[in-house]
């Protein structure tokens, strides 16, 4: 199997426990993206993304050499949600009594963007395209519907907030 393929494979896997129904359309879609920013810590999300290769290869026991010469270019959307639904799950929300809950919170945020529909049978390329420039543009809603995280009753223009902050009020309006 192709480097990219197995590495597409894994994030897949990471994110879906179940495979009906597929999501594989829209996540190959949001691999094709790339994840650009326009405030300067989200830069951070887009490293998070790139060191996924670098797990990929370690957990995987690839060659440097051959994962680095495949896997090429700037950080994909799909890999700086995958990368961020990890940093949720291994540095705030682990709870080993309630395991893994990484696919919980890539689901959180496909249904905040508005793509939790889009399996297979209804990917519609369009449509995702709107969503996800949207997203990289911040023209979401001021309480994250649009974008990664929606927040009930938000104080703050989430448009004008990084990713991570984002995130961290997110959990704290859930907890």
């Amino acid at each position: 199997m192709d480097v990219r393929e197995q590495y597409f494979n894994w994030m897949y896997d990471m994110v879906f426990t179940k495979r009906a129904p597929s999501y594989v359309r829209l996540l190959r879609y949001l691999n094709s993206q790339e994840f650009t920013y326009n405030i300067r810590l989200d830069g951070n999300r887009a490293d998070d993304g790139l060191y996924l290769r670098y797990r990929f290869k370690q957990e995987n026991h690839l060659r440097a050499v051959d994962v680095d010469r495949c896997l090429t270019g700037k950080c994909s959307v799909l890999e700086m949600m995958v990368a961020l639904c990890l940093r949720i799950e291994e540095d705030i929300m682990d709870d080993p009594v309630k395991g893994n809950r990484i696919h919980k919170w890539f689901h959180v945020m496909l249904k905040s963007l508005g793509l939790l529909d889009m399996d297979d049978a209804y990917f519609d390329e369009r449509y995702a395209d709107k969503v996800i420039t949207r997203f990289l543009n911040r023209k979401y809603e001021p309480n994250g519907a649009g974008g990664l995280f929606r927040i009930k009753d938000c104080p703050y223009d989430l448009r004008s907030v990084e990713i991570w902050y984002q995130m961290c009020w997110y959990f704290d309006s859930i907890l």
